[in-house]
């Protein structure tokens, strides 16, 4: 068994985890409440973007700082284009359509990926990764600063966005009820662009944290959208606080798994693990709240 000075470098990682898994939850349940959509292409979309900026740092010789942003802003041009074009047509469909139409442009991109960079291991170093400073005789880098904090920041941010301006107001009034909203002259199509803009960002910040903090791998990039997802899914799609405190726990939980060599392999299971708990455990709480309001 591991002794308590082996876990401490994987608590700090856990939690820069934990803060991306975060943010990327937290724009995935702002899409869900504007547009009913689950955004599965969330992951693909951002790593794209992150290896786009690899591609003009290492074989165009652009500067870092302007790669980055093209990375954030492919997220969102990428996320913008697809909910414009498929938007409309999947706003009366069913939760699961919509949610099955995101992940077929999750496959689109991530084969595009593998015929574009083939699946040559690569590295993106952020420079925040290169500086750092020590707790408790552990190394921590500002790239793992960052994850963490981003994640906070954007969940405080977005509630407050959502709960006092005019824009974060409509992105509410469709969550409860799109018709209704319409009829009162809000304009739909416009608030649903902000949604797809404003989380396709987003996914490229998250992107391009995950390819420094995991490595720069399509497939692996792809899918850590699970993760995201039962974050948001323990928080069932509406709360932004819950979603922080699953993201952050789903990560400690897999980074404290991984010097355990007895479940070291099985730790890419803890998002479905937690998830499965925290709902069954939700619903029972809910189901014995009705029951007690019957009685």
């Amino acid at each position: 068994m591991p002794s308590l000075e082996d876990f401490k470098p994987f608590i700090f990682t856990g939690l820069a985890l934990g803060g991306v898994y975060s943010l990327s939850g937290v724009g995935m349940v702002v899409l869900y409440r504007a547009t009913g959509v689950l955004n599965l292409a969330f992951g693909a979309i951002g790593a794209m973007g992150a290896f786009i900026a690899w591609s003009l740092i290492n074989d165009h010789g652009w500067p870092q700082g302007i790669a980055y942003v093209v990375c954030v802003l492919f997220g969102g041009v990428v996320t913008l284009a697809y909910g414009m074009v498929f938007g409309p047509p999947l706003a009366s469909r069913e939760p699961l359509v919509k949610a099955v139409a995101t992940l077929g442009l999750a496959l689109i991109l991530l084969g595009a990926m593998s015929w574009i960079w083939s699946d040559k291991a690569r590295s993106m170093v952020l420079p925040s990764t290169l500086h750092g400073f020590s707790i408790s005789n552990v190394l921590v880098n500002y790239t793992q600063i960052i994850g963490l904090g981003l994640g906070i920041i954007v969940t405080i941010g977005v509630a407050v966005f959502l709960r006092f301006t005019k824009l974060g107001t409509a992105m509410r009034a469709l969550a409860d009820d799109r018709e209704i909203t319409a009829t009162l002259g809000v304009p739909v199509r416009r608030v649903e662009a902000a949604a797809w803009f404003g989380t396709g960002l987003l996914s490229g910040a998250a992107g391009l944290l995950f390819s420094n903090l995991v490595g720069l791998d399509s497939a692996t990039l792809t899918f850590l959208v699970i993760s995201s997802v039962a974050a948001a899914l323990i928080a069932r799609l509406n709360s932004l606080p819950g979603t922080l405190a699953a993201g952050l726990f789903i990560g400690l939980v897999s980074a404290l798994a991984t010097p355990i060599l007895s479940i070291s392999q099985y730790r890419d299971m803890a998002p479905f693990v937690i998830a499965t708990i925290a709902l069954l455990y939700l619903s029972r709480s809910g189901n014995l709240a009705t029951a007690k309001g019957a009685r």
